[in-house]
């Protein structure tokens, strides 16, 4: 077995899988996005917007990490995931 294949290749299928059609809370988040960025909402709803989009992407990210097809979407998962929440510390402090 190739790097190329461990990495890549879904273990139920054997198709290589680097992309998939997004889940439930990967298109929360990316309607959460939208609407930060067109919307652009101050206060109260920026504020609400904003938790919906970093706790999508948090639940997403913590479903790839345990569910993923392969070793690079439970990475994919776990840098996102990391990078998500370093962010949210960097915000807050």
């Amino acid at each position: 077995m190739t790097l190329v294949d461990w990495l890549f290749r879904d273990r139920s299928t054997g198709r290589i899988v680097i992309a998939q059609w997004p889940n439930v809370s990967l298109g929360i988040f990316l309607v959460a996005s939208v609407v930060r960025r067109l919307a652009d909402p101050a206060g109260t709803a920026g504020t609400f917007v904003a938790v919906i989009a970093a706790g999508a992407l948090l639940w997403w990210a913590a479903d790839e990490v345990v569910r993923g097809v392969n070793p690079w979407r439970r990475l994919l998962g776990a840098v996102v995931g990391g990078a998500t929440l370093v962010g949210l510390v960097a915000s807050a402090g």
